[in-house]
């Protein structure tokens, strides 16, 4: 087995701030053959801010990380593009499989005509190169490999679930406790995963809560982004926009339900950020640098996206950093000072509750009932 290089994180964290995701650059990707590089440089592509709380990770978790998140990318692309419920359950099934005892096989190719934007480009060109990440994951421990192959079948499992309850209920979610669910499956693990690489230690029950906690905070954040996105391809995770199912989300009569369930991501998400810190002060993950950094960086492109979301749906921002440069430079203290780093996270917690948001008597708030998170499954 090669030994691994080190990365350089801030040059990998740089080349991230640069890469343009609207235009990336797909032939340059594609003749790429060094199995690392191709990894370094996809990463940005696919991972968006969460490439940044990768990269200064030290060397071996980071890459392990990336990997990791690579295989998941690549389960949710399957998801996303494959529209016949029983073919994306088999080729999720199949992909998981691939890590039994013996080399992974080559996954099942996605053709270009499935593509929507240039996103989805890369994640069909990513698992046509999947070789290469494979390439690295063979460099890894047993142990590591072992746990990557556990995080890709959990998520794979997690993600049939979720493709067959979409199918069985028509499109959606039905409720609070289904959209609970699929964060977890498919943030939860990943999350677990990378604690279990930074933590050492097998989580205390208490600790593995938070971290599903934290990763529905964080998923929110992905399905307040994409509402319009997902209604266009037939899929919402809140029974409300069930009518509005492969119409645009910025359709004049969808639009006050679009900004309805925005806000109710936004509020269920704010709820939960008191679990960041408790992980982060119960698994001491400011005792090291680059580990400190990694969830400062976290919290902080969270809370850029949700100020965001609060524009959105016609509140008032709290103060923030205004863009991702902005947030790298807030996090940078984070690396010498562990007072500062704990400080931050608080004063983020402080924001997040502080903005009451989706509570009775909110000026801002149209209201979904409660009882619009329920509908009959055959509704």
């Amino acid at each position: 087995m090669r030994k691994p290089r080190r990365t350089i994180g801030p040059a990998l964290l740089l080349r991230g701030l640069t890469v343009d995701r609207r235009r990336p650059d797909l032939d340059s990707l594609a003749r790429e053959t060094d199995p690392e590089r191709f990894v370094w440089r996809v990463l940005p592509h696919t991972a968006r801010s969460f490439a940044a709380s990768i990269v200064v990770l030290p060397a071996d978790q980071a890459r392990a990380a990336a990997v990791a998140y690579l295989y998941c990318r690549m389960l949710d692309s399957y998801e996303d593009l494959i529209s016949d419920p029983a073919t994306c359950s088999e080729e999720l099934n199949r992909f998981a499989d691939r890590f039994e005892p013996g080399t992974p096989g080559a996954p099942t190719e996605i053709p270009e005509a499935h593509a929507r934007d240039a996103g989805d480009r890369v994640s069909i060109l990513l698992i046509s190169r999947c070789r290469l990440v494979d390439a690295v994951f063979r460099s890894f421990s047993p142990t590591v490999q072992r746990q990557i192959s556990n995080l890709v079948r959990s998520m794979a499992d997690g993600m049939i679930w979720s493709t067959e309850a979409f199918n069985r209920q028509g499109g959606v979610l039905i409720n609070r406790e289904q959209l609970a669910h699929y964060c977890r499956n498919v943030m939860g693990y990943p999350a677990l995963f990378t604690l279990s690489q930074v933590a050492g230690d097998e989580l205390p029950d208490r600790a593995r809560e938070d971290a599903f906690l934290v990763s529905e905070m964080i998923q929110l954040a992905n399905m307040s982004r994409d509402i319009e996105r997902d209604l266009e391809r037939g899929v919402s995770y809140h029974p409300a926009l069930k009518p509005y199912l492969g119409r645009s989300g910025f359709d004049p009569e969808a639009r006050p339900v679009v900004r309805d369930v925005r806000e109710a991501y936004l509020a269920m998400a704010l709820d939960r950020v008191p679990a960041y810190r408790r992980l982060y002060e119960g698994l001491g993950l400011g005792g090291t640098a680059p580990v400190r950094i990694a969830a400062v960086l976290m919290l902080l492109f969270t809370d850029l996206h949700y100020r965001g979301c609060a524009l959105k749906t016609g509140h008032s921002p709290w103060p923030g950093p205004s863009g991702r440069l902005q947030v790298i430079a807030k996090s940078l203290p984070s690396t010498v000072s562990r007072a500062w780093a704990g400080r931050t996270i608080r004063e983020v917690e402080s924001d997040f509750l502080g903005a009451r948001i989706g509570l009775p008597g909110d000026p801002g708030q149209n209201g979904l009932p409660e009882s619009s998170w329920t509908v009959p499954a055959g509704a």
